[in-house]
């Protein structure tokens, strides 16, 4: 039996970012993905939201991800082009970039990093005891892991194994998504009626078309036709323009669930097989990868014997409420979507929330940036001009000394803790808080989140350590 410390059931975007962090941290891991490659069937996903292409920056590889995409500065909400070329971040805009494409990127640098991926595989059953959890894979072999982790879609069967239930929402809509060839010119554009949001667009060959189309639910469940798509087509247009030549056809709706818990024992959850909903907004892709940083580096110090178990609790507590809080937003954006409902002029506030930059984790009382993703601002340091986020890329937490060198004493987290003594130049600006009175100190996660701001007379701080770095 192969034993591994972690083992990750899924190869897609939650989990080969999961993995790329815990190698990160020196953590045994390996994924097990049913999929030869990682070749999709269709674009799913299409972009990348600021706070993701931040996390990217933060590990040193987000111009790989850059080099390939193309960048907007508007951000969908319902229909509705909203402009974050000025929120306070270095990454105010949203990157295209097919899902494949995505993944292609990701599973290179998680291959450097030396992860082994059991391809044509899948978990067909686990059972988990005080001390680890055995794995049973399609093939007959199994696996000994200390922690299983399910990143196995909206399907998932490590949930439904573990037995966490997957509350929510029923499918009212169905959509159809679809790359075609078409024998007559059609109407070219994005339109909305009662059933929800119609487009269609040329794409680069010039001869292909891209379309999205809603059909009436009734219960939908098997793989979409050609048939299907030219009905649903005469019934928004009144005529399916000739439709022929697929080269695919998927279908969504807009079921909406969240799993219960994202933890049982030894079994946690990340991505899609924690919720699923409408990929409206084109926020799921980014939910789930945003999952992956939160898990990585405390279920690492957890495997290492640095922090104690409980500290895998602050993941659900943490990531639950951002992603009910999606789900809420999909289902809003979703409603909009129908008829020719019209809305104020949107503010910051959702830009930011779509974005990303404004997740909150409530850590309790202090500066308004606890909880809060830190800004990359510029720093002076004795070795140079650095930016926050090149203290981030090795996945350590940092704590950044902004007054008099040599006011901290951190040698019991010595070789945990990076301690830098710099300057900060310019504006500490938050999204939806604006500008804020920088901090003498702050402790900065692995995950780039603040888990401590204030000065050394602060008794709280090696409070903070302990809890964060073990």
């Amino acid at each position: 039996m192969t034993e591994h410390a972690v083992v990750i059931a899924g190869g897609g975007p939650a989990g080969l970012m999961l993995a790329g962090e815990l190698a990160l941290a020196g953590v045994d891991v390996a994924i097990v993905e049913r999929r030869a490659s990682q070749e999709l069937d269709g674009p799913r996903a299409r972009g990348l939201h600021s706070r993701t292409i931040e996390v990217l920056d933060q590990h040193g590889i987000a111009d790989r991800f850059l080099s390939e995409g193309q960048t907007t500065q508007r951000a969908g909400f319902s229909g509705f082009l909203l402009d974050i070329g000025d929120l306070p971040t270095r990454h105010n805009y949203v990157l295209a970039l097919p899902q494949s494409h995505f993944e292609r990127i990701l599973a290179a640098w998680v291959s450097e990093l030396g992860v082994p991926i059991a391809r044509e595989h899948e978990v067909t059953g686990f059972a988990q005891g005080e001390n680890g959890v055995n794995v049973e894979l399609s093939d007959g072999l199994s696996l000994r892991a200390d922690y299983l982790v399910g990143c196995d879609g909206g399907r998932s069967l490590i949930r439904k194994a573990a037995g966490i239930e997957f509350p929510g929402w029923d499918p009212s809509v169905s959509s159809l998504l679809a790359e075609v060839e078409m024998s007559e010119e059609p109407q070219w554009g994005i339109r909305y009626d009662d059933r929800g949001t119609q487009a269609l667009g040329r794409l680069e060959d010039g001869k292909r078309v891209g379309l999205v189309v809603t059909e009436r639910y009734t219960g939908q469940t098997g793989e979409p036709t050609l048939g299907d798509l030219s009905r649903a087509l005469i019934a928004v247009w009144g005529t399916d323009y000739g439709v022929h030549s697929p080269t695919w056809i998927s279908r969504f709706t807009d079921m909406t669930r969240q799993a219960a818990s994202y933890r049982k024992g030894r079994v946690l959850l990340a991505g899609d097989a924690a919720h699923v909903h409408y990929p409206v907004g084109g926020q799921g892709l980014n939910l789930g990868v945003q999952d992956a940083v939160n898990l990585g580096w405390k279920l690492a110090q957890v495997v290492k014997g640095t922090s104690p178990e409980d500290l895998l609790d602050t993941y659900h507590a943490e990531r639950h409420p951002v992603g009910a809080r999606v789900l809420r937003t999909t289902m809003a954006q979703t409603a909009l979507t129908r008829g020719d409902a019209r809305m104020d002029a949107l503010r910051k506030r959702i830009a930011a929330m779509i974005s990303g930059l404004d997740i909150h984790y409530d850590l309790g009382e202090g500066h308004p940036l606890l909880g809060r993703r830190m800004p990359d601002l510029d720093l002076v340091t004795a070795d140079g001009p650095l930016r926050v986020f090149s203290l981030l890329h090795q996945a350590r937490p940092v704590l950044l000394n902004l007054g008099e060198p040599g006011r901290f004493d951190i040698s019991p987290w010595a070789g945990r803790v990076r301690l830098v003594d710099a300057e900060s130049a310019g504006r500490w600006e938050l999204p939806v808080l604006g500008e804020v009175t920088a901090p003498a100190a702050v402790l900065i996660r692995p995950d780039g989140y603040v888990a401590w701001a204030g000065d050394p007379t602060h008794q709280v701080l090696p409070d903070a350590l302990t809890a964060w770095s073990g």
